[in-house]
C-alpha cells in the first residue's frame, strides 16, 4: 500500500477492525518511511451481474429494484419490512451463488416469487400477476387455485 503522504511502499498494519455489518475491515497503517499513519478500507470485490430483460436489453444488476417491486406487491399488506429485507438479501445472495455473469429478469422473479408465497400469498399473487404478464382474469384466477391447491396439500 503506497503511502499517501510520502508514497512509500512499505507500510505496517497497526489496528485491524471489522466494520458493523461485517462487510468491511478497516486498517490503521503507519508508513515505515515518514512514520505518519493513515487508514485503508478492505472489502470483497463483486464481479458485476447483468440482468437479461425480456426485451434483450441488458442492465447491471440492482437489489434496490428487488426491494422497490417486492415494497409495491406488499403495499398494505401485514409484511415488515425486515422480512422485505431478508427476502432481497436471499434473492441477491442466489444471485451472486449462480457463479454466472449474467442472469435473465424472468430467472429473478422466479426466486422473488418463490420467497413471497412463504411471505404473503397476497403479495405473491400481486407480484406474479405483473411478473407473468397475466393477459387476464382467468390467467390470474388460475393462479390462484393452484396456489390454493398447494396449500390444502400442505
Amino acid at each position: 500500500m503506497k503511502c499517501m503522504y510520502c508514497g512509500c511502499m512499505n507500510s505496517k498494519v497497526v489496528d485491524s477492525r471489522v466494520n458493523e455489518d461485517g462487510t468491511s475491515i478497516r486498517r490503521r497503517r503507519e508508513c515505515e518511511g515518514c512514520g505518519k499513519r493513515y487508514t485503508t478500507y478492505e472489502t470483497i470485490e463483486h464481479t458485476p451481474i447483468l440482468v437479461i430483460k425480456s426485451n434483450g436489453n441488458r442492465q447491471t444488476f440492482d437489489p434496490a429494484k428487488i426491494k422497490a417491486g417486492i415494497m409495491k406487491a406488499c403495499e398494505k399488506r401485514p409484511v415488515s419490512m425486515y422480512e422485505i429485507e431478508k427476502l432481497v438479501a436471499e434473492v441477491e445472495k442466489s444471485v451472486h451463488n449462480t457463479l454466472e455473469q449474467e442472469i435473465t429478469s424472468k430467472q429473478i422473479g422466479e426466486m422473488i416469487m418463490a420467497g413471497l408465497k412463504n411471505i404473503d400469498e397476497v403479495a405473491y399473487v400481486r407480484f406474479a400477476s405483473v411478473h407473468r404478464q397475466f393477459k387476464d382474469i382467468n390467467t390470474l384466477l388460475s393462479e390462484i387455485e393452484n396456489l390454493v391447491k398447494v396449500k390444502e396439500n400442505k
